[in-house]
C-alpha cells in the first residue's frame, strides 16, 4: 500500500477522535460554560448534521480544483474548527468550532476515498479505502479513550489544542506524500450529479443509512443499558467503547480485504448476522460478558460494511464518483441521527434500555432486504444471475451512469 495512504489515515483518525471524544466530555463542557447536559449535546448532533451538509456543499465548492488540494484545504478547515473550539469563551462559539470541523468530515472522507482507490491496482481498491477508515476506527481504540483521559485531568480544551495539532500533522503528510492525481478530463458538477440517477447508487446509500444506523441505535444508548441492565460501573463504560472499537478495527480490515473479492456476499452476511446480534443483545445485555462479547461483534459486523459500501457507491457512480462518495459519508451520518432519534422514541415510551436493539435489528434486516432488492436488479439488468456472487469487475459494468 502507498505512503500516501497514511496520510490519509492520519487525517482520518484526527477527525473521528474529535467526532466521539466530546462524548466523554460532556459534564467538563456544560460546567465550564453553565449550561445543562442536553444543551451540551448540541455539540453532538450539530456535528452530526454538519457532516451531512457539508458533505456534498464542500465537494460541490471543491469540483473547480484538484483532489489533492481540496484533501489539504479540508484539513486546514478542520484545524481552524478545532482551535475555535479550544479557545472557544461562549457556548456559541464552541458549538461553531464544532460545525466548522464537521464541515470536512464528509468530504474528506468521500475524496479521500476516491483518491485512495485511485492510488492501487483495481483489485485492491476496497482494501485502500479501508486503510484510510483505519485511522477512523483506531480513533476509537485509542484517540477518543487517550483524548477524554486528557480532557478529564489537563481540561477539555487541551484535548480539542491537541486534535488540532493532528490536523497539522495529517496536513503535512497530504502534502508531502499524496501525489497531484489529474483531474478526469470532462467532468463537471452535472456529471457528479448524475451518479444520483441511478439507482444502484441510491440503494447502496440506503444500506448505509439503515445498516450503520442499526449500529448506533444500540451504541448510542449503550452507558446506561450498561450501567443500569448489566451492572457495570460508569467507570467501565470507556473499557466497553474500546472493545466496540477494536471490533470495528477487524471488522474495517475484514471488510477491505473480502470486498475485492465477493462485495455482495460480504454485504449478506454481515448485514444479516449484524440484525441477529442486535437482536440478542436484548438478552445478552443482562450479562456483564457475554454484554462485552456482543458489543465486539457489533462494532465488528457494523464496520465490515463500511468498505463494501463506499467502493459500491464508487463502482456504480464510476466516471464522475467523487460527489456520490461524499454523500455517502454524509449517509454514515444520517443513519446515526435517525437511528438515535429511534431508540430515544422507544425508551421514552417505556419499553426499556435494550429497546434501542430491537430497532437496530429492525433497521440492519431492512438494510439486507436492499442489498437483496441491489442485487437482484443488477441481475436484472445484466441477465447473468451468476453475478451476485462474482467479484468487483461485474459491479464496475453493472448499469452505467450516462453523462
Amino acid at each position: 500500500m502507498p505512503l500516501a495512504l497514511l496520510a490519509l489515515a492520519i487525517g482520518a483518525f484526527g477527525i473521528g477522535t474529535t467526532e466521539f471524544v466530546i462524548m466523554g466530555l460532556l459534564p467538563e463542557v456544560a460546567g465550564d460554560f453553565g449550561v445543562s447536559i442536553p444543551t451540551a449535546g448540541f455539540l453532538v448532533t450539530g456535528y452530526a448534521l454538519g457532516v451531512v451538509l457539508g458533505a456534498p456543499l464542500m465537494t460541490v465548492l471543491g469540483t473547480k480544483i484538484s483532489r489533492k488540494r481540496m484533501l489539504m484545504l479540508l484539513m486546514g478547515l478542520f484545524i481552524a474548527g478545532n482551535l475555535l473550539s479550544a479557545v472557544a469563551p461562549v457556548f456559541g462559539v464552541m458549538l461553531a468550532g464544532r460545525v466548522v470541523a464537521s464541515l470536512a468530515h464528509g468530504a474528506f472522507f468521500g475524496i479521500g476515498s476516491v483518491v485512495a482507490a485511485e492510488l492501487v491496482a483495481p483489485e485492491k481498491k476496497a482494501g485502500a479505502i479501508a486503510m484510510m477508515f483505519t485511522g477512523l476506527t483506531v480513533a476509537n481504540v485509542v484517540g477518543v479513550p487517550l483524548g477524554t483521559f486528557v480532557g478529564q485531568t489537563l481540561g477539555w480544551r487541551m484535548t480539542f489544542g491537541l486534535v488540532a495539532a493532528l490536523g497539522v500533522i495529517g496536513l503535512a503528510g497530504i502534502a508531502k506524500l499524496v501525489p497531484d492525481l489529474p483531474k478526469p478530463e470532462g467532468v463537471r458538477l452535472r456529471h457528479e450529479l448524475a451518479a444520483f440517477r441511478n439507482v444502484q447508487v441510491l440503494l447502496a446509500m440506503a444500506m448505509t443509512v439503515l445498516g450503520f444506523g442499526g449500529v448506533f441505535a444500540a451504541v448510542t444508548y449503550l452507558a446506561p443499558m450498561m450501567t443500569d441492565v448489566a451492572g457495570y460501573a460508569d467507570s467501565s463504560v470507556t473499557w466497553l467503547l474500546v472493545l466496540f472499537g477494536l471490533g470495528m478495527v477487524v471488522g474495517n480490515l475484514i471488510g477491505g480485504k473480502f470486498a475485492d473479492r465477493a462485495l455482495m456476499p460480504l454485504l449478506y452476511i454481515s448485514l444479516g448476522a449484524l440484525a441477529v446480534v442486535l437482536a440478542l443483545f436484548t438478552l445478552t445485555a443482562h450479562n456483564k460478558i457475554a454484554a462485552a462479547m456482543t458489543i465486539t461483534l457489533i462494532g465488528a459486523l457494523g464496520f465490515a460494511t463500511v468498505p463494501p459500501l463506499q467502493k459500491r457507491v464508487l463502482d456504480q457512480a464510476s466516471g464522475a464518483p467523487t460527489l456520490a462518495s461524499a454523500v455517502n459519508i454524509g449517509a454514515f451520518n444520517l443513519g446515526n441521527a435517525l437511528s438515535a432519534w429511534l431508540g430515544g422514541i422507544v425508551i421514552a415510551a417505556g419499553l426499556g434500555y435494550t429497546a434501542p436493539n430491537w430497532v437496530g435489528a429492525v433497521l440492519a434486516g431492512s438494510a439486507l432486504v436492499l442489498a437483496i432488492l441491489s442485487a437482484a436488479l443488477e441481475r436484472r439488468s445484466m441477465g447473468a444471475p451468476s453475478l451476485i456472487v462474482t467479484g468487483t469487475a461485474p459491479v464496475e459494468r453493472a448499469t452505467p451512469v450516462h453523462h
